[in-house]
């Protein structure tokens, strides 16, 4: 887990610890909390076949949803969001890109009846569309982010860990 001071303002203000925050928002429950370590691959292929086949694992066909730790980002950008100590195999002299980016970006979670409207207050996408196995990129105020929808009323956040202090405290804020 992560640990955000309170005047964080850089990455080098994460450390290890943080606290959930739970309140609600319009009168809806939600916490806000780190998620688990994850190991991250940003994916690219102009041919999602010889991709799948490369890392060995069944690829989402639509943009903006997800399958088993894997979102579809756009129509040759796949991004893996895979549990810790998991592996990707590495594939030479294929025309692909596998890049492991697990430092650069940190996950957060917000779950609960209030979570989609606490994204709301800085989200200017409709979240009530975005149902379990939809993930998309989008921003929170000015600063870029990944949504994945995990369940109902469940959402991960991916945020480059440069802005995670303010995203947090951004998030947090929302939840009185």
């Amino acid at each position: 887990m992560l640990e955000i001071a309170p005047l964080a303002v850089a990455g080098i203000d994460l450390t290890l610890g943080t606290t959930p925050v739970s309140g609600t928002v319009y009168g809806h429950s939600v916490t806000l909390s780190p998620a688990a370590p994850m190991v991250r691959w940003s994916l690219r292929a102009k041919d999602a076949g010889v991709l799948s086949a490369a890392i060995g694992r069944a690829l989402p066909d639509a943009i903006g949803t997800h399958h088993d730790g894997i979102a579809r980002l756009g129509p040759d950008e796949w991004y893996a969001l895979l549990p810790e100590g998991s592996t990707l195999p590495v594939v030479a002299g294929q025309p692909l890109s596998q890049v492991e980016v697990t430092a650069r970006a940190v996950g957060l979670t917000l779950t609960g009846p209030g979570a989609a409207a606490a994204l709301g207050r800085g989200c200017p996408l409709d979240l009530a569309r975005l149902t379990p196995g939809r993930a998309t990129r989008t921003v929170f105020e000015t600063v870029e982010i990944q949504i994945w929808a995990l369940a109902p009323e469940t959402f991960h956040v991916e945020v480059w860990r440069s802005f995670a202090p303010w995203l947090w405290h951004a998030l947090a804020e929302a939840i009185v």
